[in-house]
């Protein structure tokens, strides 16, 4: 937990201002009783007013002073707290950008919306009850039998024997509940993940009648998270009456015993009552210590979940030598185009995309899902993939902009492997409209921003004409049409219409379609395949499609099968030499389609 602390960036001069703030409440706190004590033995026993007087006024403005540090010492408490959740937060929020599919496999979705919210929120909650009420209590209790030492011995003996107690009695507490709090946010992690997939599911829950299974699934995890808060409730209901029965206990101990050693002539009035104070302010700090602890078990947990995804090291990172190879590489360009200059030639660095034996596999999978795939994709040309279901069409898009990398096998991109170049300027030349498309919540404008942030109105109006969704924006109210988040009150084709635009907004040198044209009839995708060819003469296009129609007048299209190539040509060539493209094409063209290319 010291280590999360320490990554949290708490800042040192806010963690100094705090311990003095705290510093001087708790010596406010226990220098109050010596001053009530010296007023009634050298004020009230000798009849002096006059000293009363005097020293009553000073205890005042030391409890004035006192109050005023404690304020100051829970707004800097305060502070420090919320910074720390907010660094936590987004240091949770930024290693999570960085994980791969495979990554989010290892922790799902529901534990890191748990670990970035609730989890963190226990860990700062803790943190601002160990600042105000378990930071001072070991000065406290310090100062305060030092204090009462002064007065008696034997009275300082009852309060360390108490403190002594309450020791025993947290540790047995902590072992018993911390087990327990593990078990509470995993079942934390249970609910989410249940209600989460009931939400999304709706539909399908009701359609096939099954809302009573389902509510049956979540009544099991509310039930299951309901007994382990029980248990801990339990505990926690025991434990007050025996802090409130020790605290009785001190209370007439020391009545008891002071008035043994008044009688003796061993103590004054003032004394016993000075001690009186400092067992009771020991006794509450020590009890807000115990709550405290008892909230640290949970903390504790927290913490270590919070630490396992800031610990996590991503599948796919940067060479050591990324950087070094993306300027080594702008370099050369830079110099070709000044050697081209000078042979008065046209600089010509077209974009270049090659798979060179790429092969992939995922970790608990015993089979690779690509197998030896090669093909070379060149600027201006247009090179689609097409294949059975779970064939690899999607896993080989996902390689492009390293959501997944290689087993083995290069992607070049310009002749570099992209796992030699940073993510993000391999991310930034690629344009990537994924198989289910998904939108933000927001506006229209708001989500072609996405694409670009600087582009104006006039740009984002052209860029919806050519993806075909100018018509039915103006009717939802143009740019400022609100979007529900994953554009839920939008149909399959318009969402995908609007994230093919959102990456128009970028022109990216590659553009990858992964099945992004599967909702549109058959008009649109023509007008829309149509509109595109312009805004893309001078990038790579790769269109992942299961349909014969959106494809076939690719300049490649690559035919995959298991895994594997099974044919590579234009369309004319694969309907004469690659059976599995052949059976794709009788599946959907019509015969006149297929008698007019004489087949």
């Amino acid at each position: 937990m010291l280590q999360l602390f320490k990554q949290a960036k708490l800042g040192k001069r806010n963690l100094t201002v705090l311990l003095i703030f705290i510093t001087l409440q708790v010596l406010g706190t226990l220098y109050l009783p010596t001053l009530t004590a010296d007023i009634i033995n050298y004020g009230v026993m000798q009849g002096n007013r006059d000293y009363v007087f005097r020293t009553g006024g000073f205890m005042l403005i030391v409890a004035v002073l006192t109050g005023i540090f404690s304020i100051l010492g829970t707004y800097f408490s305060a502070e420090v707290s919320t910074r720390f959740a907010k660094n936590t937060r987004k240091q949770l929020f930024d290693r999570t950008q960085e994980l791969s599919y495979q990554d989010y496999k290892h922790f799902h979705a529901s534990s890191l919306i748990t670990r970035a919210t609730n989890d963190v929120e226990q860990v700062q909650t803790t943190l601002g009850m160990f600042f105000e009420m378990m930071l001072p209590a070991p000065f406290v209790l310090v100062v305060g039998t030092i204090l009462a030492l002064r007065r008696d011995f034997y009275m300082a003996l009852i309060i360390i024997t108490s403190a002594t107690l309450f020791a025993l009695i947290i540790g047995i507490i902590a072992r018993f509940v911390l087990p327990i709090f593990a078990k509470v946010q995993k079942g934390l992690d249970e609910i989410n993940s249940t209600v989460g997939q009931y939400i999304s599911g709706i539909r399908v829950v009701r359609a096939f009648n099954r809302t009573k299974l389902e509510t049956k699934r979540m009544n099991n995890s509310f039930n299951h998270f309901a007994k382990l808060n029980i248990s801990i409730n339990r505990t926690f209901a025991l434990m007050l009456p025996l802090v409130m029965l020790v605290m009785s206990l001190v209370a007439v101990a020391i009545t008891w015993f002071g008035g043994v050693r008044i009688n003796s002539g061993n103590m004054q009035i003032g004394d016993i009552t000075a001690v009186i104070e400092y067992a009771m302010n020991i006794l509450m700090y020590v009890i807000m210590a115990v709550f405290t602890l008892i909230y640290i078990p949970r903390a504790k947990v927290c913490a270590a979940r919070i630490r396992e995804v800031l610990d996590y090291c991503p599948e796919i990172v940067d060479a050591k030598n990324a950087e070094y190879t993306e300027s080594a590489k702008i370099a050369k360009i830079i110099k070709t185009n000044n050697v081209s200059e000078k042979s008065d030639s046209k600089a010509t660095n077209k974009t270049t995309l090659r798979f060179k034996n790429v092969c992939f596999g995922y970790h608990e999978a015993e089979n690779q899902v690509l197998h030896d795939i090669s093909f070379d994709c060149i600027a201006g040309t247009t090179t689609a993939i097409i294949g059975g279901t779970g064939s690899g069409k999607t896993t080989l898009a996902r390689l492009i902009p390293r959501l997944l990398d290689t087993t083995s096998g290069e992607i070049l991109l310009d002749g570099v492997n992209v796992k030699d170049l940073p993510q993000e300027s391999v991310r930034k030349r690629i344009g990537f409209v994924l198989q289910k498309a998904f939108l933000f919540s927001g506006t229209v404008a708001d989500n072609l921003c996405h694409g670009n942030a600087n582009a104006d109105e006039k740009e984002m109006e052209r860029i919806l004409q050519i993806a075909q969704s100018k018509e039915f924006v103006d009717e939802k109210g143009g740019l400022e049409a609100v979007i529900e988040q994953g554009g839920k009150n939008l149909s399959g084709g318009q969402r995908q219409r609007l994230s093919i635009a959102r990456m128009l907004m970028k022109k990216p040198d590659i553009y990858v379609f992964d099945d992004s044209f599967s909702a549109l009839d058959f008009k649109t995708d023509a007008a829309l395949r149509q509109a595109l060819k312009p805004e893309t003469t001078d990038a790579i296009v790769i269109n992942i499609a299961q349909r014969i129609s959106t494809i076939r007048d690719a300049e490649q299209i690559i035919v995959l099968d298991e895994g594997k190539i099974a044919g590579k040509g234009t369309h004319d060539e694969l309907m004469k030499t690659c059976e599995v493209y052949k059976e794709i094409a009788y599946s959907q063209l019509s015969e006149d389609e297929l008698s007019q290319k004489g087949l």
